[in-house]
């Protein structure tokens, strides 16, 4: 399935993110207003639940019952990993150009197969809990400069255990949503109170998520080397800050304000099948981490990462920083152990993403605060202009994509606008 040698009946770029090898899956709506699970070709979307009531789309590991005619993909990432590997298997042989069952049936191929202009992208899950790991060294290291100093950049537990927060599911939103300039509470240095207003300090932060498929049981926990058992796939993320409110706000027990008005992600989920011919070690751990946290295996994935900025006077996005997700400490089998370590209970949908990814160069950082070094050196922006924070009307834009011998799997990109605050 992954070789780049098969090709689809549907005409796919070659600069596509979503060729046959990919298959990712989504939730979109029709101008009828349906939602529909989906999977992406090229520039197309394929109804899967159109598939299934056509009899193409029944799974033996499910014993054939109903899963993609639903408005979300929770009882599809509930079904588990062998599930997940059939459905892939089946949608890439029916799309395969050498292969004439939806190819030559133009009534359920005019039904199943939609312009992806044509249609919405909505969030493709319920998604109960959301946490956010703090697992780029470098990323770390950058800020720990900054507030503290070099010597003291990384705290104690830091290369011990992956550090994390619990975020805000309800404003998770999909690619395409603006959000409000947040207000709350700031305090410059020589002010004497704090007050409250518009945030003057929003920042992006690139980040990747995987959402859990099957979870585990209260009281139990997740092994590192059970990982594939449990992601269901990954996305984009955009964990949008308020920098100047998690400055006042964080001490003692971490951000709130400054990061629940907003968290962006891509709508289509990659799944680690797809991803596999990209699969690389990572960071070398030192100290060596602790036994419940010792990888089975080589965790991290090799994608080519993005963010690019359009102001308003701009007639195009300008690249501002190009990472890669290899770059990350601590991997996601890594998280996904130590978050169940003391017995939490993850569910079907639930999303744990990365935290900022930070490569070694200037240019690999992800997030203003570190691109301006807190507000010191200004980013160059065409005609003129330029940025130490997200202006009102700014697009910031985040893309990833995997590329070896000749096969190309994408991501699709996240997008969103900071609009002005409601006063």
């Amino acid at each position: 399935m992954t070789t780049a040698a098969i090709k689809s009946f549907v005409d796919v770029a070659p600069t596509s993110h979503f060729p046959i090898q990919n298959i990712p899956f989504g939730v979109f709506r029709r101008k009828d207003g349906e939602a529909s699970i989906g999977t992406a070709i090229g520039d197309m979307v394929v109804d899967l639940g159109q598939l299934e009531a056509a009899n193409l789309l029944r799974l033996n590991a499910c014993n054939g019952r109903p899963l993609f005619d639903k408005p979300s993909l929770n009882s599809f990432m509930a079904a588990a990993r062998p599930a997940w590997r059939e459905a892939r298997q089946i949608l890439s042989l029916l799309l395969r150009a050498d292969h004439s069952t939806l190819r030559d049936n133009k009534k359920l191929r005019d039904n199943a197969i939609i312009p992806m202009a044509d249609v919405q992208m909505i969030l493709p899950c319920q998604i109960g809990d959301y946490t956010d790991f703090y697992s780029s060294r470098e990323h770390a290291t950058n800020v720990g400069t900054m507030f503290r100093s070099k010597e003291n950049a990384l705290m104690p537990n830091w290369l011990h255990l992956p550090v994390g927060y619990h975020g805000r599911s309800s404003s998770i939103v999909v690619s395409g949503t603006d959000l409000r300039r947040p207000r709350g509470q700031t305090k410059a240095d020589d002010a004497p109170a704090p007050a409250f207003g518009p945030s003057r300090n929003v920042d992006f932060e690139l980040e990747m998520g995987f959402f859990i498929g099957p979870g585990n049981e209260l009281g139990t926990s997740i092994a590192t080397s059970a990982a594939r058992e449990h992601i269901f796939g990954m996305v984009l993320v955009n964990d949008w800050s308020a920098r100047d409110i998690q400055k006042w706000e964080y001490v003692p027990l971490g951000p709130f304000l400054a990061k629940n008005f907003g968290t962006s992600i891509s709508p289509w989920i990659v799944t680690l099948d797809a991803l596999e011919p990209f699969r690389c070690p990572g960071p070398q751990q030192d100290p060596p981490p602790l036994s419940y946290l010792t990888p089975s295996e080589d965790f991290s994935f090799d994608v080519a990462l993005e963010v690019l900025l359009q102001s308003e006077q701009m007639p195009s996005p300008q690249a501002i920083c190009r990472s890669n997700f290899r770059h990350m400490y601590w991997s996601m089998a890594q998280q996904l152990a130590h978050h169940t370590s003391n017995g939490c209970n993850l569910r079907p949908g639930d999303l744990l993403a990365s935290g900022t990814i930070s490569g070694p160069t200037p240019e690999s950082y992800g997030s203003m605060l570190e691109l301006a070094w807190m507000r010191t050196k200004p980013i160059e922006l065409p005609g003129g202009e330029t940025r130490v924070a997200i202006n009102d009307g700014d697009r910031i834009t985040m893309t990833g994509v995997c590329e070896r011998d000749g096969l190309r799997i994408g991501f699709g990109d996240v997008t969103g606008k900071i609009l002005p605050s409601i006063v």
